[in-house]
């Protein structure tokens, strides 16, 4: 019972949102003006007429019932004449078309209509069609019909067909436009003819069309232009007037309209304990400037009323004066002096009084001035603090590798705010029944975040969305990152089976090495002529795989002469590399491993090495290894070939298979995949020929320390 009384009374707290600024009445087929407020039609077209437009004040959503313009009555030729397109129309008015002696051609102008807003007192443009171009506000409509029913305005309902007295009507039709009975709906809508098609609705007294319609094209609304703020349908979508607009559809506009009109009327709902208190403060503020008003009144009132009665003092026959004639008429000296002495100072001050007259007190209040420095913060602070917009994942610095890494920013004008929330769910795996369910990472400060553990192999999709007082922001668009197809191995560079130290500059964190040709190299290509073979210098890992499945990735120079990456037999490795070959023994063969420029792949054995050759921003794929069919063609390369070089190169080596695959590190792409002989522990490696650099991809995050062999070495990483 409460709550109903209350609904009432929150209903009849509204009436004056219901009235037209206008005939100060509740609306009739409102219309939305430019400025977002509203005016009944007729009173709009009333306030045209006032200002001299005349023909612009049509409905918007009426059809032409004027007899000139029926089937009926309409001129036989006019009705063979083909009317000119609108566009065409409109090329023949800029172009002149149809001008008359004294006007120059082009110089058509458009008459602007310009209507003044009641509600904001300024004068707001309709264009040419005038109020046959806005829309009419259905939704205001409808809240004007609940009103009156919930507050009994105008009564029941009646039927319009019933004869008298008429029956309540029970429902309404918007196509007959008109209230029927039940008896009286059924007789105009019989069964098997088209009437009967029509769906009844409830009575009323103002009947609308089903759905919006395009004031320009008589189509329903289907978008929503966010650039001019505007419904659309679909023939204003093609129009150039619309060229390079953001729009969307109707139903994202209304959810994301919904959702802010929700979160903001929460926000005020759940606030009005404070604004009772804020309203509080103000009132007794209000008091107490109006008690000390009264305080300076009547001490002001005070001072006056005694100056009043020392001036009429000065009067004649006021009892100071006559006291005065009376003394002057004493003859003894003595007595004069004593009562004259007494008499002087008073007579002295009243003329000082009357010399320099001046009021006691001004009329002004300018003294009494009451500080509300604190009242006025309030009311400043008293401010609707707009929820974050939706965050902007920044795709360049977001990446999946051991672990996952966000990275996301706010738009320039998005309020502030306190904390994110981070939702996220693998795509590759079985949909389940029933809602989408998201893991949460509540609570995240700052605008970044580390996500951990995840899988090998799969799809992630993410999302971000912002929180502060106002509450959740919308959440920012979609982003998908795939995981390294194995776990991740972490591992340094270690140079001390390179050919040549000097020609090999190792980062300090051993991450990095780049190769800088010396002398020798200048002197191997002196001797290039006599058949000899230039000198490869080789950086290993300082891990052995001997299990498993393992992936690493790497980014290699661009500008690098000749990089092999890949892997090989530890054994192999240090026989072929601990001792320095000679650079310009031609019985120094660089590539007795496989590699994808490697000779010919008849050979059943598996190589011991596997090596992805780039040179110049490019990668050879060879012909003797199966490699990525949509690079190369279904049954493997023909020939060989090159393709572009990826920025991060990605290595996935399973030695139980002993197959080693080749990837493109940002998109996952399989470029290469090679056999591998894993009959032993088995090492990253790169090799350099001539100048290159190569930098192995950093982890996430912080590894805990670990302790690796290679060689009978150990380290501590």
């Amino acid at each position: 019972m409460a709550t109903k009384r209350g609904t009432k009374t929150s209903m009849k707290n509204m009436e004056k949102e219901l009235l037209c600024p206008v005939c100060q009445e509740m609306y009739k087929q409102p219309l939305v003006l430019p400025c977002t407020h509203n005016v009944c039609q007729a009173c709009a077209r009333e306030v045209l007429s006032q200002q001299g437009y005349l023909g612009h004040g049509g409905d918007p959503n009426s059809e032409p019932t004027s007899p000139a313009s029926t089937p009926s009555t309409r001129s036989p030729r006019l009705s063979r004449r083909t009317l000119p397109k609108s566009d065409r129309l409109d090329r023949m008015l800029k172009s002149g078309f149809g001008t008359y002696p004294g006007r120059k051609r082009g110089a058509l102008h458009p008459q602007v209509i310009m209507f003044p807003c009641p509600a904001c007192q300024g004068d707001v443009e309709l264009g040419e069609r005038g109020l046959a171009g806005l829309f009419r506000n259905l939704t205001l409509e409808r809240v004007v019909e609940r009103y009156r029913q919930s507050v009994s305005v105008g009564g029941a309902i009646l039927c319009q067909l019933c004869k008298p007295p008429p029956l309540e009507a029970t429902k309404g039709c918007t196509e007959c436009r008109a209230t029927f009975c039940n008896e009286c709906f059924k007789l105009f809508h019989p069964w098997g003819t088209q009437k009967a098609q029509h769906e009844p609705t409830l009575p009323t007294l103002s009947f609308r069309p089903k759905g919006l319609m395009c004031p320009d094209h008589k189509e329903e609304v289907t978008h929503y232009c966010k650039t001019c703020q505007r419904l659309v349908c679909q023939l204003c979508r093609v129009r150039r007037t619309h060229s390079g607009h953001k729009i969307t559809p109707v139903l994202s506009a209304y959810q994301a309209l919904k959702d802010k009109l929700t979160k903001s009327l929460t926000y005020i709902l759940g606030n009005q304990d404070t604004v009772q208190t804020q309203i509080c403060e103000l009132e007794e503020t209000r008091a107490s400037l109006l008690r000390a008003i009264e305080e300076c009144q009547q001490e002001r009132l005070a001072r006056l009323s005694a100056q009043i009665q020392e001036h009429r003092s000065l009067l004649d026959g006021s009892g100071l004066v006559g006291y005065a004639q009376e003394v002057l008429k004493e003859t003894d000296h003595p007595c004069f002096v004593q009562a004259a002495k007494q008499l002087h100072h008073r007579i002295a001050r009243a003329t000082e009084a009357l010399q320099t007259f001046r009021p006691a007190v001004s009329s002004s209040f300018r003294h009494c001035q009451l500080d509300v420095g604190r009242e006025m913060k309030l009311l400043t602070e008293l401010n609707f603090l707009r929820v974050p917009e939706a965050p902007v994942i920044d795709t360049q610095r977001t990446f999946a590798y051991d672990q996952i890494f966000l990275c996301w920013r706010l738009p320039p004008h998005s309020p502030p705010a306190w904390h994110y929330t981070i939702e996220f769910r693998r795509t590759d795996v079985p949909a389940q029944p029933g809602p989408t369910r998201w893991q949460r990472r509540e609570e995240v400060r700052g605008t970044s975040a580390l996500l951990e553990n995840p899988d090998t192999g799969s799809v992630y999709v993410l999302r971000v969305r912002g929180c502060n007082k106002a509450g959740f922001g919308e959440y920012s668009e979609d982003v998908h990152l795939h995981t390294p197809p194995a776990p991740v191995l972490h591992f340094f560079l270690d140079g001390r089976w390179g050919t040549s130290r000097e020609r090999l500059a190792i980062s300090k964190d051993q991450r990095a090495v780049r190769s800088v040709p010396g002398l020798p190299l200048l002197l191997a290509a002196e001797r290039l002529l006599t058949g000899c073979h230039l000198s490869v210098d080789v950086v290993l890992g300082d891990v052995a795989v001997t299990q498993g499945r393992s992936y690493w990735a790497c980014a290699v120079d661009p500008a690098s002469y000749l990089v092999k990456v890949g892997v090989g037999l530890e054994s192999k490795l240090q026989e072929s590399f601990q001792g320095a070959p000679d650079v310009i023994s031609p019985r120094y063969d660089p590539d007795s491993g496989h590699d994808s420029g490697a000779e010919d792949a008849t050979v059943e054995a598996s190589p011991p090495f596997a090596f992805l050759t780039i040179g110049m921003g490019k990668i050879l794929l060879g012909s003797g290894a199966s490699s990525n069919p949509g690079l190369t063609g279904r049954d493997g390369p023909a020939a060989s070939c090159t393709v572009p070089l990826p920025p991060r190169l990605g290595i996935c080596l399973d030695y139980e298979r002993g197959r080693v695959s080749f990837l493109d590190a940002v998109s996952f792409r399989g470029l290469l995949e090679c056999p591998l002989d894993c009959s032993g522990p088995v090492c990253p490696a790169f090799c350099f020929i001539g100048g290159g650099a190569v930098q192995l991809q950093e982890p996430v995050g912080t590894k805990p320390e670990r302790k690796v062999t290679i060689g009978g070495f150990a380290k501590l990483d």
